[in-house]
């Protein structure tokens, strides 16, 4: 992290000071939050350190205060790279990835709110199952692609008007967050209005699609499965914080065998060593990390 993207400021978003009270007859507690400028661009490794530090801090502050909507926020960007990790994995579904994204997104928001430091276990590890469990509802229940609730349906109406309301005064397009604020709505509704006024249409299966002189695809032929490369995103994030742990080497020998997917023999010649050395120095590693594993659930 450096310090022009994130600096320690005194709570100047309204804190009170410790001596007052907070509503429920107990002290206000004074909080010091980073000034995260840019929080999708923090490095997983600081965003992790940061997420405990933000929680730790929620957990304290009044809802609906600007404090609290702020390291709320704050989380939700830092941790919108998990939703797209999740999100790659259903790349082969045909819809709009951006849509499979904002579904994400919900499962996210339902994670911070739900999420407590007390449970030991790493916020990612905590989180994908439920970015992961949203996007699979969304491709489950199709029943609002031919009905829309009416609620959505207005909110789809106000949505617009407020997207179009806020272009105009800021002279850009409006945060989720902005939105909210606007029409009096949670994040997560106005996200589900967000899919909702995109006017899903359902098509018969048997509807030809990219149609040729040699023939035309049916669009069911477009349904894929999960990504199988994607199938270990739960897995990758818990791992995270152990592969950190490792030596210089050891993380070496990882990323040549799982990332550029190269044999043990081309990992000797790299290293300048036996392939029987790189199976030793392997099998060590990977046990420390299935121990790792074992200790973390």
């Amino acid at each position: 992290m450096t310090a022009t993207t994130i600096s320690r400021t005194k709570a100047d978003r309204g804190a009170q000071e410790p001596a007052e009270r907070n509503g429920t007859g107990l002290p206000q507690v004074a909080t010091e939050l980073p000034q995260v400028t840019d929080p999708h661009k923090i490095a997983p490794k600081d965003a992790r350190a940061l997420s405990k530090l933000f929680f730790d801090r929620l957990a304290v502050l009044e809802e609906g205060t600007p404090e609290y909507q702020y390291a709320r926020n704050t989380l939700i960007e830092m941790n919108m790279s998990l939703v797209r990790y999740a999100a790659g994995r259903f790349r082969n579904r045909g819809d709009d990835m951006e849509d499979i994204v904002q579904v994400g997104m919900i499962g996210l928001i339902k994670a911070i709110d739900r999420f407590e430091l007390s449970r030991e276990v790493e916020f990612t590890t905590f989180a994908v199952p439920y970015i992961v469990g949203e996007i699979k509802r969304f491709f489950r229940d199709t029943s609002w692609a031919v009905h829309v609730p009416r609620r959505l349906q207005e909110a789809r109406v106000e949505l617009a008007r407020a997207t179009e309301e806020l272009s105009t005064r800021l002279g850009r397009a409006p945060k989720v967050s902005e939105l909210a604020a606007l029409m009096n709505l949670s994040e997560e509704e106005v996200i589900e209005a967000r899919l909702a006024s995109n006017g899903y249409q359902s098509a018969s299966l048997d509807a030809a699609v990219g149609g040729s002189e040699e023939g035309e695809t049916a669009l069911a032929d477009f349904i894929g499965a999960d990504d199988p490369g994607m199938e270990l995103v739960e897995n990758f994030h818990a791992l995270a914080p152990l592969i950190e742990e490792l030596g210089e080497r050891d993380r070496r020998i990882i990323h040549l065998r799982f990332v550029e997917e190269l044999t043990q023999s081309q990992i000797g010649e790299r290293l300048g060593c036996s392939q029987m050395h790189v199976s030793r120095l392997l099998s060590r590693v990977l046990a420390r990390l299935r121990e790792g594993m074992l200790a973390t659930n």
